[in-house]
Parts: structure tokens; sequence; C-alpha cells
């Protein structure tokens, strides 16, 4: 596998509606950076976020995820509470090619004050919005700055296409438009 450039992501982005809304510049003036960089992709953050609350669990299960455990968030800002986490969306659409998987990282900024972002992989073929987990690892609450960015996409060329791909499998998180709790 090798990594991609912004040569290569620009190109894709454009010919291939690969990221949609694309931005060409690493956008950064008072804001946490988005957009193309040296090799990669600053995803933003949208305006959604469900904050996980524990009000009506006393235990997370994937197997049997209750809905009611978060508490929905619309704004420019949102507050994660001490030690807790909350589920967002990005703001851009990403169609992955068949001979790319992505690694999704948090960016340092928030890294350097305890906010870790944890995105599983984009796998060959995947498209949709990202679900986003944002975990304050913190005692203190966490602000988060919708429309900015919270990660980088890195992208990772095969040296061959797989037999299989998300799509082929009909993957259960294939084209999703919201924030999307786990599913069995």
């Amino acid at each position: 596998m090798s990594l991609r450039s912004d040569k290569w992501i620009r190109r894709m982005a454009k010919e291939h509606k690969m990221i949609e809304p694309f931005i060409e510049n690493l956008v950064k003036e008072g804001k946490v950076s988005y957009g193309l960089s040296s090799y990669g992709y600053d995803l933003r953050v949208a305006d959604e976020f469900k904050v996980f609350t524990n009000v009506y669990n006393s235990i997370v299960d994937p197997k049997n995820f209750r809905a009611d455990a978060f508490v929905d968030i619309r704004g420019d800002t949102c507050i994660i509470p001490p030690n807790s986490f909350a589920l967002a969306r990005s703001v851009e659409y990403f169609r992955i090619p068949r001979n790319i998987l992505t690694l999704c990282i948090g960016k340092s900024t928030y890294a350097r004050c305890g906010i870790i972002v944890n995105v599983t992989p984009f796998e060959p073929e995947w498209e949709g919005y990202v679900t986003l987990e944002i975990s304050n690892t913190t005692p203190l609450p966490a602000k988060i700055y919708a429309g900015e960015g919270l990660a980088q996409v890195l992208f990772l060329q095969a040296d061959e296409i797989c037999e299989v791909s998300y799509a082929d499998r009909k993957g259960k998180y294939m084209k999703q438009m919201e924030i999307t709790y786990p599913t069995i």
C-alpha cells in the first residue's frame, strides 16, 4: 500500500466526486483547520451531535443499543460532558474507490485538549457521511466547533484490488446520511 498525495486527492475529488463538498486548500484562519493537506484531507464536523447520557442506561450494549442513551444537540458548538462522548457526522460525503482504504485520525488541536476522535477505516467502495465518535477524556466539559476540522483522512492505495468490497458485501453502514447508531 502507498499513501496518496494532495495531487491525487484533488484529482479524485474533482473527477470522481470522492469528497463532497471538497475544499481545495487548508483553511485555518481562526479555525480548527480543514480541507486538503499534504497527504490527507481534514474533514469537518457537522452541526448535529448526539451527546451520551447515562440517565436511562446502566450498560452500553452494541447488540442492544438504545437511542435514548443520547441527547440531540444542534448548533455551532457542542459541549461534551467530562469523561463522556458524543456522536457526530462529517460535513463531507465520501465515495471511496475500490482500490483505496482510508484511516481517519483525530486532529492534534483536539488531542492536545484530551479530546479523542475515533473513526473506523473507510473500506473500499464504502460511501456516505462519516459517523464520528468524539471522546472527552478530561474531568472538565469539552467544546467542539461545528463546521471546523475534527479529523484527518489518510488515503492508502492497495497494490491490488480487493476481491470483495464493502459495497459487494452490502455493508450495514453503506450510504449513511445521518449519525448512525451501532447495528448488528
